[in-house]
């Protein structure tokens, strides 16, 4: 049951650009930083406006809690899709997208913080950059690290998106961008949206062919986390 479909619950609310400037969450962000601002409110100035609910006027800030809500917090908003949006009330086709391609952009950016850090020293060091990424994602990915000398990341590339399995991880698709790379050494990276974290027999397979085909071109295999 939404909060709005509760008779009066929003009878009172007032539009934001009647509040205090120094409560409206555009402003706050301006006056403050974005770091001050809670979660709900930052959701709100990525959704710009509200909407009527049966002759009510129902602001930004309060769809944003309505969101949070359905998606358990942030972390059910990571991956959300289009239509999970969608088939929310006050939410068309323009603020789902605007909300889509900002979760994305962010997964983007902190995937290139990542590849900005100096060097890893051990494999945990991978897994806690990584895991955050991964972990969330709704279908099983396969990506490489392309690292230099000094464990520096060089890039990291999307092999396959999917059921993992030896017909969709070819050894030629990963070696290629290595390669290309000039990369010292990899890692390979891959998720399990089960949340179970011991690998399968395909994931076994995979990871011995790969280490025998980079064997052969003298780029060293650190690691399939």
């Amino acid at each position: 049951m939404y909060l709005f479909d509760n008779p009066g619950v929003f009878l009172k609310r007032t539009s934001i650009k009647r509040w205090p400037e120094t409560e409206r969450p555009r402003e706050k962000l301006f006056m403050l930083g974005p770091d001050k601002l809670s979660n709900c409110e930052l959701l709100a100035i990525l959704l710009q406006t509200g909407f009527k609910h049966e002759g009510n006027s129902i602001s930004a800030l309060d769809l944003a809690k309505e969101i949070l809500i359905e998606f358990e917090e942030l972390k059910g908003l990571i991956n959300v899709l289009p239509s999970e949006l969608l088939s929310l009330k006050g939410i068309g086709k323009a603020k789902a997208a605007k909300l889509v391609a900002a979760f994305e952009l962010g997964r983007r950016a902190a995937a290139l913080k990542n590849g900005n850090c100096k060097s890893f020293k051990c494999s945990e060091e991978v897994a806690s950059y990584y895991i955050p990424i991964l972990k969330d994602l709704r279908k099983e990915q396969f990506r490489v690290l392309l690292l230099d000398t000094k464990n520096k990341i060089i890039k990291e590339e999307l092999i396959s998106q999917g059921s993992l399995n030896s017909s969709l991880v070819h050894p030629r698709e990963v070696l290629n961008p290595a390669i290309r790379g000039s990369a010292a050494s990899v890692i390979f990276l891959h998720n399990h949206p089960s949340g179970d974290p011991e690998p399968s027999m395909d994931d076994i397979e995979i990871t011995r062919r790969l280490c025998k085909s980079f064997d052969i071109v003298g780029i060293n295999v650190l690691d399939h986390i």
